[in-house]
């Protein structure tokens, strides 16, 4: 398995292929389309009845349906694997980031706590030199 990268330049041609493909099958365009494939074929079928090569319950749409299915469904869940490895890299490459921050800023603290106790040191010797000489 290649690299998984956000970059689709090193994405393969199926790869490419399945996400666009994926896409497009979750679109509104594809289901307006396929809703008016399959209205026209009902259509012509129910109202050409002496013609009609597909006669009711329609069992070649049924069959072309079908196929569509075990073709679409492979290829959806190769995108959505694609997706879920893109995620994973993402989860882990954030974590490193939140890593490497929690490390900052408690050095950070620890800065601030020394500057914080030097300066009521600094405080505390003022205050005695200063109740020493009244």
């Amino acid at each position: 398995m290649p690299y998984l990268s956000m970059d689709s330049e090193r994405l393969t041609f199926g790869q490419r292929l399945a996400d666009r493909v994926a896409g497009f099958m979750g679109s509104w365009p594809f289901i307006i389309m396929q809703s008016c494939i399959f209205s026209i074929w009902v259509g012509v079928n129910v109202v050409g009845f002496a013609f009609a090569w597909d006669f009711y319950p329609f069992i070649l749409l049924n069959l072309l349906f079908s196929i569509q299915a075990a073709y679409a469904a492979p290829i959806i869940m190769m995108s959505q694997n694609r997706q879920a490895d893109r995620d994973r890299i993402q989860f882990q490459e954030d974590r490193e980031v939140n890593k490497t921050a929690k490390e900052e800023i408690e050095k950070l603290q620890l800065i601030l706590s020394r500057i914080e106790i030097e300066k009521l040191d600094t405080i505390l010797e003022i205050l005695q030199e200063h109740t020493s000489v009244v």
